[in-house]
């Protein structure tokens, strides 16, 4: 009999199932049952019934044989609810499974649950009116951050080894950051988004939160290539996992730059401090050669969510404005803003801007192959908000709290938030941003840092 749920990762959890360790059943109970004794409030539904009928029945030999999978509420999963973490959206059902759902279930994995999430995914903190606050496993009193905050609470808490996630301007790195998890976001198109994929700002892309570079590897390995529902997704690349480690003597000498806030955002004193020790660690350990460039994307998350905007008006249709009081104070603002203000000429300055951040990340890269940078301009505030105003006592703006992530999201390059340390008890994320299409090479600097300063694979104290 299982107690707890399993606290290494998800690649080592499938092996135990294939040794008879444990079997996939009592894992998928040993979760529901740390589920309910919890009090992070990392998942708004759960359907035990269909999870454990596919569990007795699992394939092992799988890539994902097995494996109980926590989905992020914005991902679609057929005959559960599709409420985009909306009370204004709280009866609707989703009729179709997302297309990383679909081969997620092909490798073995099993859907049992849905993860938390921001409303609409629109901003870096996980407190609704429809699930209330998630809580960070680290401080209870803190937010994971998000929007895939409630996926990267469960991982990091001990509940489930792995959850889906999507990063739009931050929402998995940012949550890795906040929760000592490592996370990738992908080059654009990298995991198809389909089907009834919405271009809406054309800077969202699919992921995990995962307490491993091994996992991150292999549910790309399981979820990339190209699917016709997404005319924007990329071809398959084969070998990521199997790939791993092989990219040592390719790292060796490429030039990276160390601009801990890109020029641009306010980051906390300690932080800072953090972040630059574990930057410079890693270039040495990698052999990189550091190079002194400037750094200074410009700040655009205004332009980022006036677009991304788009997307909620669709999805609301027609009950706005009326439902407006169902919203969350960010969304409703937001909307409100946009209705106001967005017209052609607001486009156009958007796509000005969008320009002048392609342009601006490109001189970049003609100059270093990565920038190292903080992940979070701070550690996690709390739990139901407000977003910070303030960092190092001095005024930081709204989208202070983006402004590490969002460029990245903007130019469509991957990048990626690895576990730098801790500071007063919570922990710090180092981001490394490399060029479009190298993902393997910011997982091989990943396993650089898993193998010489390994982090927790959850939080400390957890209680299960």
């Amino acid at each position: 009999m299982i107690d707890t749920p399993w606290t290494e990762d998800a690649c080592s959890l499938v092996d135990a199932f294939r040794s008879g360790e444990r079997s996939p059943l009592e894992e998928l109970d040993a979760s529901l049952a740390a589920i309910e004794r919890s009090q992070l409030n990392a998942f708004s539904y759960l359907d035990p019934d269909q999870a454990r009928a596919t569990a007795k029945d699992a394939d092992v030999s799988l890539p994902w044989g097995g494996l109980p999978l926590g989905v992020k509420e914005l991902d679609s999963v057929n005959g559960w609810p599709a409420t985009e973490a909306s009370v204004a959206l709280r009866d609707e059902v989703a009729d179709y499974d997302s297309t990383k759902v679909v081969r997620l279930r092909e490798a073995g994995a099993i859907p049992f649950g849905l993860t938390t999430s921001s409303e609409f995914g629109g901003i870096n903190l996980t407190h609704t009116k429809l699930n209330g606050s998630t809580h960070n496993p680290w401080n209870l009193e803190r937010t994971p951050g998000g929007s895939s905050g409630g996926s990267a609470a469960a991982v990091a808490g001990g509940l489930v080894t792995l959850a889906t996630g999507g990063d739009g301007g931050g929402s998995i790195r940012i949550p890795a950051g906040f929760t000592g998890l490592p996370g990738l976001k992908n080059t654009y198109g990298r995991i198809p988004k389909g089907p009834k994929m919405v271009l809406a700002s054309l800077t969202a892309v699919a992921g995990c939160l995962s307490r491993s570079i091994r996992d991150i590897a292999r549910f790309v390995d399981v979820t990339n290539g190209f699917d016709q529902r997404d005319p924007y997704s990329l071809p398959r690349v084969e070998g990521w996992e199997a790939g791993l480690d092989t990219f040592r003597d390719t790292l060796r000498g490429k030039k990276a730059a160390i601009s801990i806030d890109l020029g641009s955002a306010v980051v906390d004193d300690g932080v800072a401090a953090i972040v630059r020790e574990a930057a410079e660690a890693l270039a040495s350990d990698a052999g990189l050669t550091l190079v002194d460039i400037q750094i200074k994307t410009p700040e655009l998350s205004f332009d980022w969510a006036l677009s991304g905007l788009s997307e909620i008006v669709m999805r609301l249709g027609d009950t706005y404005p009326e439902v407006e009081d169902d919203l969350t104070a960010e969304i409703a603002f937001g909307m409100n803003i946009a209705l106001e203000i967005y017209d052609i000429k607001a486009r156009g300055r958007i796509e000005a801007h969008r320009v002048k951040m392609n342009e601006t990340m490109a001189a970049i890269f003609d100059e270093v192959d990565f920038v190292l940078a903080s992940t979070n301009p701070d550690v996690a505030f709390g739990c139901a908000g407000p977003m910070p105003s303030h960092v190092n006592g001095k005024p930081a703006e709204l989208g202070n709290n983006g402004a590490l992530t969002i460029p990245s999201n903007i130019f469509g390059n991957p990048a990626i938030q690895i576990p730098a340390g801790s500071l007063g008890g919570l922990p710090v994320g180092l981001q490394v941003l490399g060029k479009h299409h190298q993902e393997q090479l910011l997982l091989d600097l990943g396993r650089i840092v898993e193998r010489e300063r390994p982090w927790l694979l959850t939080a400390p104290g957890t209680p299960l």
